[in-house]
């Protein structure tokens, strides 16, 4: 039985007639065909002015006391950092500002910024946070969500009261009370569970206008408040965690953002996210070529103290898409029927809680769309800024904060990229690349070279990855490209006078940190990529078969099929390599030994490629292989392993903890686990992680843990 989403690639493929709506566009990739979703919000990305802003280079996060006085004797950085909500000039100062949430330090009001500043962080000297829920009115109640919350996922649920919440509701209309949040170390290796932001360990603000019956925090908060208490001494007040990172890993570019179940989507989108940058160590020693002595990397960076004017060299910089209503606020889709490119009144099925086919409850969610596209470029909270740059080198780390777009990053003029290091640290050596490939949540850390370029010379940063899921393959040929005048640019570098001598280090004259390849695996684990359709509304197209015309429930008609996508998820491979698909809720099947390294095989079952990140680690990449594929270009069930395996790409052989598995391949990767705990793995696509694909795991042993944590893997 074909599903809909099977019929509509089918359907084009043979030439039967498939309306679009309008502001929606029908992209071929290869064999695939997908539905763009580029439309937005109420403000046309056409007349948003274009490279009038300045980039905003984010400042560094001043520490809230003397880094000396916490920590118990140990030498340990300390912050109090909150979410807050507050209005920014997003957009051209022409248009109206936006209202957003991000961090900023609790004692230093004028550091609340989207993306929040810059956490720089030094190799073994422990990084403390207190975490502060601070999304309150300024009569100290509660604020609500600034976008469509869909209580019919599996997510926080704080009406669900003690011993209700993390659970699927019913209430089919948007959630309006008080936002829970738990933040995530976005790469953070070896850090304790309760440190990492688990996704049941959120908390509300402590406003004064919590419902009566709901409940203040996640099924896990209570469990982690505890054993962080007694960990590091210090009490969790109401509206707040402590946190505690080791950074004993190799220095990289880490990043951190909210991490709620069921809500990262929309948390995230709504601003609080932030670089994290890891220095010094061992894996921070990089060597000039010609004399052997420290190579020297272009810079400075921000730090604290920096005076006004202050000319940088090494920039972070968080690439988005996101979309804009005409009164300057954020938009993000509050129904299902903006995936399907419908008028909310076109889209005539059921959904949850009502009834669909047979009597059956519908599993349709109405507010939760499988992927989101902005249709606006934003960089480091600028709609298409610019940056000056003298004619020298300069270092750029770049993130995809995108929530659901790939990115495909290349000059206009040619210029090329040298690429030092990836999500874990420095690569094993600096590669020239034309172009750099980025997955959400993945980073790069490159060199971009303007020496001898003329005074006055503009050099545009393109985006050629698709504005629909991606699946891998190259721009023009398996796929369209994003749309040259909207999401096709992302922002624009000048050339001015130089200002002084540039003594950077060129970059084929570095030589990288030694990348030690992790030990033999014993243990390997064959994991499955998996997308559902709905099990109880299925549906059929108009006598024309229109599929972008209103969709209508037919649950008897031979020719109707399944609706979906309602959820992705992740699994395992049974004995005979078919995919079991797990929810969230079911018994952990992933339990590593600690000290062990294993090999994890993702076998990928769906249309797209999947950013997965594991928690806690940082892995190496190891080949990716073919599987056998139908006439549509999907997986066969079950999996048949074809051709031979490939080698991952040149900016993969250092360590990473994201990697994108691209449909129809096992994707394989090595990790060590080195510390006890609860944690996650999912996919970073964050509306797929918000809606079942994410996975608990855990490692080592389960002593002192809830005997309700039910573990069903070896």
């Amino acid at each position: 039985m074909q599903t809909r989403r099977q019929f509509l690639k089918k359907a084009i493929v043979t030439g039967a007639a498939v309306s679009v709506a309008p502001g929606w566009v029908l992209f071929r990739a290869g064999d695939r065909w997908a539905l763009a979703a580029i439309a937005g919000g109420s403000l046309d990305p056409a007349a948003i002015p274009k490279y009038v802003s300045p980039l905003i280079i984010p400042p560094a996060m001043p520490q809230t006391t003397n880094p000396d006085s916490r920590g118990g004797g140990a030498r340990t950085d300390y912050y109090e950092i909150g979410v807050r909500q507050f209005d920014q000039q997003i957009l051209p100062d022409s248009l109206p500002p936006t209202t957003v949430w991000s961090y900023g330090s609790v004692s230093h009001p004028e550091t609340f910024n989207y993306p929040s500043f810059t956490i720089e962080a030094h190799w073994r000297r422990p990084v403390r946070v207190k975490w502060v829920n601070d999304l309150v009115d300024n009569d100290g109640g509660y604020l609500p969500h600034l976008l469509a919350v869909d209580q019919t996922l599996h997510w926080a649920n704080p009406p669900g009261g003690a011993g209700g919440t993390d659970m699927r509701g019913i209430d089919p209309e948007p959630y309006l009370g008080p936002v829970p949040i738990v933040t995530h170390l976005h790469g953070s290796e070896g850090v304790g569970d309760e440190s990492d932001g688990y996704a049941e360990a959120w908390y509300l603000p402590a406003a004064d206008n919590i419902p009566a019956g709901y409940a203040s925090g996640g099924t896990w908060h209570e469990f982690f408040k505890a054993k962080s208490e007694e960990k590091f001494g210090e009490t969790w007040e109401p509206g707040t965690a402590v946190f505690q990172y080791p950074n004993a890993q190799r220095a990289a570019t880490l990043w951190y953002h909210d991490h709620t179940l069921g809500m990262t989507r929309l948390n995230v989108y709504a601003g609080p996210a932030g670089f994290y940058l890891m220095r010094g160590g061992p894996g921070d020693a990089v060597i000039d070529r010609r004399n052997g002595g420290r190579a020297s990397l272009p810079g400075p960076a921000p730090a604290l103290g920096d005076p006004a004017g202050m000319k940088y060299h090494e920039i972070p910089l968080a690439i988005q898409d996101r979309s804009f209503n005409d009164d300057g606020s954020l938009f993000y889709p509050s129904t299902r029927a903006f995936f399907e490119g419908l008028d909310p009144g076109d889209l005539q099925i059921p959904f949850i809680p009502d009834e669909a086919c047979d009597g059956e409850p519908s599993d349709v969610s109405p507010i939760w769309n499988p992927e989101f596209f902005g249709n606006t470029m934003v960089v480091n909270g600028r709609t298409w800024p610019y940056l000056e740059v003298e004619p020298r080198r300069y270092r750029f780390r770049i993130l995809n904060g995108c929530n659901s777009r790939f990115l495909i990053l290349a000059m206009d003029n040619g210029q090329a990229f040298w690429q030092l290091g990836a999500d874990g640290g420095f690569l094993p050596e600096a590669i020239e690349l034309d172009q750099v490939v980025l997955g959400p949540a993945e980073r790069a850390d490159v060199i971009v070279d303007f020496t001898g370029l003329a005074v006055g010379s503009e050099i545009v940063l393109t985006n050629h990855a698709p504005d629909e899921p991606f699946g891998g393959g190259e721009p023009g040929v398996d796929f369209e490209p994003s749309d040259p005048d909207s999401t096709g640019a992302v922002m624009k570098f000048v050339v001015v006078p130089s200002t002084g001598p540039d003594a950077s280090t060129p970059p084929g004259d570095l030589r990288l940190p030694v990348v030690t390849p992790i030990g033999s695996a014993k243990v390997t684990r064959k994991l499955s990529l998996n997308e559902q359709d709905s099990a109880t509304v299925r549906v059929l197209a108009d006598e024309e078969e229109n599929w972008l015309t209103p969709v209508v429930l037919d649950c008897d008609d031979p020719e109707a099929v399944p609706f979906g996508p309602t959820e992705a998820r992740l699994g395992i491979m049974d004995e005979d390599d078919n995919p079991v698909s797990k929810k969230w809720e079911d018994p952990i099947t992933e339990h590593p030994s600690i000290g062990r390294p294993e090999v994890w095989e993702l076998y990928n079952f769906t249309a797209d490629a999947h950013p997965i990140h594991i928690h806690e680690i940082q892995f190496q990449v190891l080949d990716r292989q073919s599987l056998a594929t139908d006439e549509e270009g999907m997986a066969v069930v079950p999996a048949v392993l074809v051709d031979d395996s490939r080698p991952p790409e040149p900016w993969e052989t250092g360590f990473k903890d994201t990697v994108i598995a691209y449909p129809g391949e096992v994707t394989r990767l090595k990790a060590r686990f080195t510390i006890a705990g609860l944690y996650v793995w999912h996919c970073h696509i964050v509306a797929h992680e918000d809606n079942e694909m994410m996975r608990p795991y855990f490692i080592g042993n389960t002593r002192g843990y809830p005997p309700d944590l039910v573990i069903a893997g070896p």
